[in-house]
């Protein structure tokens, strides 16, 4: 029986990745568009405001006005640049849409590069290095070294700016950018930060999901072979679990971040073992 199960369950979720490559030729091809877009408004924001105010420029601007919105709005805010939370939310979309999941798996990896490449780099010190106790806001950890890319706006953009390419409606693509940008924002407002890291984060998240697009159309063998599809969604789980059991330090997200946990393990078990395991259950029963 336990044989039998398994079968069933690798039949069904080959059946899924293949209606799913069937179903990526049917997305828009404009997306790329919107991406570059975005991610040539970004860089010229973050040019203009390094050439008109230096680094630091419109950092008190920002993070002045975020008192105005509570703390746990901005810690919310900002987990949604945490890698764990970009994986843990792909899982919604990776049964139905593997090709979404492959394109952020392949963006993720030279995203990881871009961000982590200029920070070695330029090692620039952040908020809580340059300027004294009080005279900004800081809600949670205090980072201070590698600012230059932020690495959560680079994770934001990705993640939303793949949701973006693949958006069927323009209203859908300007609410992930605009999700992708507040993310970065909040990493201001918070104030471990400077405004130029956002812009360049940002920048970088967006090309590297336009990347990973185009990459993923060549590379196809994560929507074609099952056994890389479901490492990469097993990863995804892990991400998720990983949410349950630390909160990053943002200790008034915390509850998002383990409702975001719980609900995208949670939704990925039922797609994948348990709907599949009852489907074949009943039909034990009725032969």
């Amino acid at each position: 029986m336990a044989e039998g199960l398994l079968a069933a369950l690798r039949h069904d979720a080959q059946a899924a990745l293949a209606a799913g490559r069937e179903r990526a030729a049917g997305y828009p091809r404009d997306g790329g568009a919107w991406l570059v877009a975005f991610a040539t408004l970004c860089v010229l924001t973050g040019l203009g405001l390094f050439l008109t105010g230096g680094y630091h420029a419109g950092f008190f601007v920002v993070n002045g006005a975020a008192p105005q919105l509570p703390a746990w709005f901005w810690q919310g805010l900002t987990i949604l640049g945490d890698e764990r939370t970009a994986f843990a939310l792909s899982l919604f979309v990776a049964r139905r849409h593997p090709q979404i999941l492959w394109s952020l798996v392949l963006a993720a990896l030279l995203a990881t590069a871009y961000s982590n490449g200029f920070k070695e780099l330029f090692d620039t010190l952040r908020p809580p290095a340059e300027l004294p106790d009080g005279a900004f806001q800081l809600i949670g950890p205090e980072h201070r070294r590698t600012a230059f890319p932020s690495g959560h706006s680079v994770t934001a953009a990705v993640f939303f700016g793949v949701l973006a390419y693949y958006g069927r409606a323009w209203p859908s693509r300007v609410i992930w950018l605009t999700l992708a940008a507040a993310a970065g924002l909040s990493r201001v407002a918070i104030g471990v930060h400077w405004p130029v890291d956002v812009a360049a984060g940002l920048f970088g998240g967006a090309l590297a999901a336009w990347l990973g697009i185009r990459w993923s159309a060549w590379a196809s063998w994560g929507v074609r072979d099952l056994s890389v599809h479901l490492a990469f969604v097993a990863l995804a789980g892990i991400m998720a679990v990983a949410l349950l059991l630390w909160d990053g330090d943002y200790h008034l997200a915390a509850p998002l971040q383990q409702g975001i946990g719980l609900a995208s393990l949670g939704f990925a078990l039922l797609v994948y073992l348990g709907l599949p395991a009852w489907r074949w259950v009943i039909g034990r029963v009725r032969s």
